[in-house]
């Protein structure tokens, strides 16, 4: 059970002293949820509303609030990047994306050329909106494509279709946007995938994010799951290896284990994560981490609301991250990309060597890395069951 909002009143930003966890090694990101959608799909795990549409108006007022809130603690911090999360924020009037942008840049210092993207559905998108968006500064979009094949966007609870994609992307001509792929949907072939990279590819994305889905308890799909109607683990690394093949013939090269993204086009916010940088995070449910400790908004969206209009900040959860914790989370997410990790950059940020701080699990898992001067990495054929490795890092 979470315990009820408190007020985080205060973050200690002071520089952190001689044997204490090093911070801010990475330009840090501003993470925005919108949690309101026109219909939930059948894998969504994620918070949201498809029902409480009429609570945009009251919702976006709250976001601009918390975001003057947290600027005044922050506000001489400098970000370079914006991601505009959900839900469906494209769902949404796109003048609050408007109104979200300048409070943004109003009440924090962002880089001379942040990238700020906003995920699109679409199925929700038109001329007007695209414009308003790069009015807005808006210069990267993530288009939840998913699959090329109607009847699986229908078995998914998508309310779009391939045709949909193809006029979103027309509508995105000359913009960098990304498309998200789908594997291990019920009856799924490694024709279907490579027909969906393929045309995402034609429709002129610049990067692909290819992920497997995951059935989580409590969605609808958990059921098909249950029943033995989805493909099991190993029909899923097949359809990965398929659409890794396809993806690097198209040539996008991988950097991470489920992103993908033609040379230059990185998305610069998820790589901030990965590379444990820093993020401060506005709405229901969203996540921060700043000044060495996380915290999460509540996921409820009265409570939510009540919190920012009493002039709190809405945070459940807050913590402060051990020495122990943050060894693992930067091995971990390092060893997610293809970039790997750096023994000397490890060394740097925690004065330590990495193999003797986790001497017996690289023991245990040296045979699935491969080092090169002084950087590691999981062999390329075994960086989709990386879980399966990273997992004896774990404190």
């Amino acid at each position: 059970m979470r315990s009820a909002p408190t007020c985080l009143a205060t973050l200690d930003t002071r520089p952190r002293k001689q044997g204490q966890v090093k911070i801010r090694s990475f330009m840090p990101g501003i993470y925005v949820h919108i949690p309101f959608c026109k219909q939930k799909c059948r894998y969504c795990d994620f918070t949201s509303f498809p029902n409480r549409l009429n609570f945009a108006e009251a919702y976006m007022a709250c976001l601009y609030r918390e975001i003057e809130m947290r600027g005044k603690e922050l506000g001489t911090f400098r970000f370079d990047t914006v991601y505009i999360g959900g839900g469906t924020p494209s769902v949404i009037d796109a003048k609050y994306i408007y109104g979200l942008m300048k409070k943004i840049v109003t009440c924090f210092h962002l880089t001379k050329d942040p990238e700020v993207t906003i995920e699109l559905n679409p199925g929700t998108v038109d001329k007007e909106k695209i414009a308003l968006y790069a009015r807005a500064g808006i210069n990267r979009y993530s288009v939840g494509l998913q699959s090329a094949d109607d009847g699986q966007l229908a078995e998914l609870g998508r309310i779009h279709t391939a045709e949909d994609f193809r006029t979103c992307a027309e509508l995105l001509a000359g913009k960098n946007f990304s498309a998200d792929v789908m594997i291990g949907l019920k009856g799924q072939k490694r024709e279907d995938v490579e027909r969906t990279i393929r045309l995402a590819a034609e429709c002129g994305a610049s990067h692909i994010s290819m992920y497997a889905l995951t059935p989580e308890d409590g969605t609808p799909i958990y059921t098909d799951y249950l029943n033995g109607e989805l493909p099991d683990s190993d029909e899923v690394a097949e359809l990965y290896d398929a659409g890794y093949a396809c993806l690097k013939s198209l040539g996008y090269l991988r950097y991470e284990v489920s992103n993908f993204s033609k040379p230059g086009f990185g998305s610069r916010h998820n790589m901030n994560y990965w590379k444990r940088g820093e993020y401060i995070g506005f709405g229901v449910s969203a996540s921060s981490f700043f000044c060495g400790r996380r915290f999460t908004n509540t996921f409820d969206l009265d409570e939510y609301m009540k919190c920012v209009l009493s002039g709190h900040f809405p945070v459940i959860e807050s913590e402060e991250v051990s020495e122990e914790d943050a060894k693992f989370e930067f091995v971990m997410l390092a060893l997610r990309t293809a970039f790997g990790l750096s023994a000397r950059a490890y060394e740097k940020q925690f004065g330590t060597d990495w193999r003797r701080d986790f001497s017996e699990a690289y023991r245990k898992t040296e045979q699935y890395l491969v080092t090169e001067g002084d950087v590691t990495r999981i062999r390329d054929e075994y960086l989709f069951v990386q879980n399966s490795i990273l997992i004896e890092y774990a404190p």
